[in-house]
């Protein structure tokens, strides 16, 4: 009896258990990509002295894992995740514990091995929809000035489809320094970091639509040393403070036959108040503007975009170019080798003279860029661009503007619906803008062999 007992409640357990679990859908999605890469210079720097070893190229494998889970717990209601995972150079070095990562939250260390960026609750209610968690941030119009491949922040958030309008509200923790467990010296009650977006959309039709995003940031981590802004704006900027910015974001999408035109605007402006004796309060103003058209002519297409972004004057009272913390994103990739989140974040970034270097969102930039691309069948699409940009601003101790000259050539063959591979090669004429403070420091020319094999599930 008791043995029958034992084997009914056994019975009862995992159905018990099974029950659970099939009351839980789970749909995953994701990508998979390693690829190669060739960078026949490590600097733009051509030394005269040849005791200096400064003509090294360098070349790698690399891979990333990127998973979404959706576990669908009930109709409307479900937590959604991704994690990053084998991020790295194929027998390359690991990272030093607490290296930042540009694409994840996570350090570096962590997403060479395995992180979460996302963890959120994502409820559709009769009133809307609310996501509670870690989520996406810095996504918003056209893919200029994203940062959803990286970017992710603890937030409550809510949207709500009326007709042909779309709107929302989000609140961001983007940093808390509170005294806690993790935090035990702090001895300042208020540096913490606080977004507050709202925004709407408008879908005129299925070609066009338009939108607006108004945002509220203030940054109080500027009370301790902890502010990125610290020490990097010059003469009279407050050694301790905090910055309120405003922001206002809007965009619009539109397709006309074989013609697609997109752009966006992003204008910041706000204060850094100084809470040391002594010191004054300090304007800061951003205005980023991009423009992008594309003629889709079946196996031909062609096309243009155009990007400025404010670069900071030495000589003005007003901080500008990135101060805050607007950018080109590290979502949108113009070009293989200027700008390129790619060639960045595996190869590091690629410096000149008196601290010039080339990194990967841009700023400060005048940019422009040409592109023609051919479908000679299906599966294959090739596309040749070329590209200038340059300095909107001069820093100190940088005379010249010109970042330089791009030619881009890529191809990419779809082998099945989810498996692709891509070959590109760069070639770089190198501006004076990386000769920093002398015109006599010479320059070399850089190019890049990039192939890539990507998976998506």
């Amino acid at each position: 009896m008791k043995r029958f007992l034992l084997v009914l409640l056994s019975l009862g357990l995992v159905l018990a258990f099974s029950a659970s679990a099939m009351a839980v859908d789970v749909q995953i999605s994701g990508s998979f990509y390693a690829g190669g890469m060739y960078l026949d210079q490590t600097t733009l720097m051509k030394s005269t002295d040849k005791s200096v070893p400064n003509d090294v190229s360098t070349a790698f494998y690399f891979q990333r894992l990127r998973v979404e889970t959706d576990f669908i717990v009930a109709p409307g209601l479900k937590l959604v995740t991704r994690f990053d995972a084998m991020d790295r150079i194929w027998g390359g070095a690991r990272s030093a514990p607490g290296t930042p990562d540009s694409q994840s939250i996570a350090t570096r260390a962590e997403t060479e091995n395995i992180a979460f960026d996302w963890a959120y609750i994502n409820y559709d209610s009769p009133i809307g929809t609310f996501w509670v968690g870690y989520g996406p941030d810095r996504f918003w119009g056209t893919t200029f000035g994203d940062d959803i491949s990286g970017h992710s922040t603890g937030q409550i958030a809510y949207f709500k489809p009326v007709g042909d309008f779309f709107f929302g509200a989000i609140v961001y923790k983007e940093g808390d320094n509170s005294k806690s467990a993790v935090t035990a010296g702090t001895t300042t009650t208020d540096q913490d970091a606080d977004k507050y977006v709202l925004f709407g959309v408008y879908n005129l039709n299925k070609d066009i639509n338009f939108g607006l995003l108004a945002c509220y940031y203030r940054d109080a981590s500027g009370r301790n040393f902890s502010s990125w802004y610290n020490g990097v704006l010059g003469p009279n900027t407050p050694a301790y403070g905090h910055m309120s910015s405003y922001y206002l974001w809007p965009y619009f999408k539109a397709k006309f036959g074989p013609v697609a035109l997109e752009g966006e605007l992003n204008y910041a402006w706000g204060t850094i108040t100084s809470e040391t004796a002594g010191d004054s309060n300090v304007d800061v103003q951003d205005l980023d503007i991009y423009l992008a058209a594309n003629v889709n002519l079946g196996m031909f297409y062609f096309g243009g975009q155009f990007a400025y972004l404010q670069g900071n004057d030495p000589g003005s009272s007003t901080r500008s170019g990135g101060i805050t913390g607007q950018d080109g994103g590290t979502d949108w990739n113009p070009t293989l080798i200027m700008f390129n989140q790619d060639r960045t974040y595996y190869a590091g970034p690629i410096g000149g003279y008196d601290g010039t270097a080339n990194a990967s969102a841009m700023t400060n930039a005048w940019f422009g860029q040409g592109k023609v691309g051919v479908h000679p069948i299906a599966e294959l699409d090739i596309n040749a661009s070329l590209s200038f940009a340059q300095a909107d601003k001069s820093p100190v101790g940088v005379l010249n503007k010109t970042y330089g000259w791009e030619f881009d050539v890529a191809g990419t063959y779809k082998i099945t619906n989810n498996l692709s591979y891509m070959l590109g090669v760069g070639y770089w004429f190198v501006g004076d803008y990386y000769k920093g403070d002398s015109n006599n420091n010479q320059l070399r020319d850089e190019y890049m062999l990039i192939n890539k094999l990507t998976l998506t599930f």
